[in-house]
């Protein structure tokens, strides 16, 4: 009756273990069933299968970063005065005798005056004698000429005014951190505009290897980052410096994660520009043949709205932000290497492999053998306690009973 009782509750256990595992069974993580099941009790999330459909929606999709942040592609406009900048003001007349220029010949040379350089004040202004307190931060050199002209034609005669930028010290660009010589420019004022890598390269270029190099913008109280690669590889990301920006570079070399029946589990560096799927479940040891199931590679990531939806994902369950979404790929079928070798690996990205089926089975056998084994040997020993009291009982001429032990 006793072998009968273990056999039905091994039975029972046994089924348990073919519906989604027992958490009493030392796992890597979850089951293949379990994942594709796609339910979890704290965060939803959808299964996609690496198909060539999926990897053809990945490959027409690269993260904007920058260009996502900041989304005027336009390049700078004309220069604006701001506080702290220092302007030359040079007046000219038509003739000797107006407002500036003295009647008498040979006082001084050519029909101009300029005027003394001037520091832009705290209230963004200059002064210029008979035109008064002129606005000029926030204008452009030919805004600030004009006014000045509107305020004098009337008591000069024919006036022309140039108002030129002798120092620069508002619009400027700031670059810091990994590079070989961090600095601060002034943005330039004619010829072609500084984007991104321009910028890096005025500060003499990134002092480490390219694939562990990060840049992080800040500009009008916004941030982003980007790794340095996406400004080689997505120029859309490359975008124009503006004045006033602070662009600070720093190395943190992009890494995934690896668990489950891979040969190496833990976190690995790309260690180039790009790696795909394939190169990382290599850089993780490939798959435990002892343990792995080739059918049940998974890739774990967040990907933006638009993508999902593309990939057939049902939205209505991801009201917002970034949806969840586990990749399955098969390497038990041929073309299931093809199709991850198109697939490129993101930063902290994490590949999980599941066990075979059969392996979470034995498992299960091996405790199921151990713990009836315990049993058995619990149940003798209570039955030679019971056999020993029994014999102490008897006449000391009886003949005693045998244990467990024969």
């Amino acid at each position: 009756m006793r072998s009968s009782a273990l056999v039905a509750f091994a039975a029972s256990l046994l089924a348990a273990v073919g519906l989604g595992g027992c958490g009493f069974i030392p796992m890597s993580g979850p089951s293949s069933l379990e994942i594709r099941t796609e339910h979890s009790p704290t965060l939803p999330y959808a299964v996609v299968r690496l198909d060539a459909r999926a990897v053809q929606v990945l490959e027409a999709f690269e993260p904007d970063v920058l260009g996502g942040v900041f989304t005027d592609r336009r390049a700078p406009s004309g220069i604006r005065f701001g506080i702290g900048d220092i302007v030359n003001v040079t007046i000219f007349e038509a003739a000797a005798g107006g407002l500036f220029i003295p009647l008498e010949a040979g006082v001084r040379p050519g029909n101009f005056v300029s005027l003394p350089a001037q520091t832009v004040d705290n209230d963004g202004n200059i002064t210029v004698p008979y035109a008064g307190v002129v606005r000029a931060a926030g204008r452009t050199n030919v805004q600030v000429q004009n006014d000045i002209v509107a305020r004098i034609k009337n008591r000069a005669i024919d006036p022309q005014v140039v108002v030129a930028l002798a120092e620069q010290r508002s619009s400027l660009v700031s670059v810091v951190g990994d590079v070989r010589a961090p600095l601060r420019y002034p943005m330039p004022t004619t010829g072609a505009q500084d984007r991104i890598t321009d910028a890096l390269t005025r500060a003499g270029g990134i002092a480490g290897d390219g694939w562990e190099i990060w840049v992080m913008l800040e500009r009008d109280g916004k941030r982003g980052i980007v790794p340095f690669a996406n400004l080689v590889y997505a120029p859309v990301n490359n975008i124009y410096v503006q004045p006033g920006d602070r662009i600070y570079v720093y190395r943190e070399p992009m890494r995934f994660l690896a668990f489950g029946a891979t040969g190496q589990q833990g976190e690995f560096k790309f260690d180039a520009w790009k790696i795909n799927l394939a190169q990382a479940v290599a850089k993780a040891g490939g798959l435990f043949d002892l343990q792995a199931d080739p059918g049940s590679v998974f890739l774990y990531r967040r990907e933006p709205r638009e993508v999902a939806e593309k990939l057939g994902v049902d939205m209505a369950r991801f009201p917002t932000g970034l949806v969840p979404v586990v990749y399955s790929v098969s390497f038990q079928d041929p073309a299931g290497y093809f199709h991850a070798t198109r697939v490129g690996m993101r930063p902290f990205d994490i590949l999980y492999v599941a066990n075979a089926p059969q392996v979470d089975t034995t498992k299960f056998l091996n405790f199921l053998n151990t713990a009836m084994g315990t049993a058995d040997t619990g149940v003798n020993l209570v039955n030679d306690i019971y056999i020993a009291r029994y014999n102490s009982r008897l006449p000391r001429l009886g003949t005693p009973v045998s244990g467990s032990g024969g």
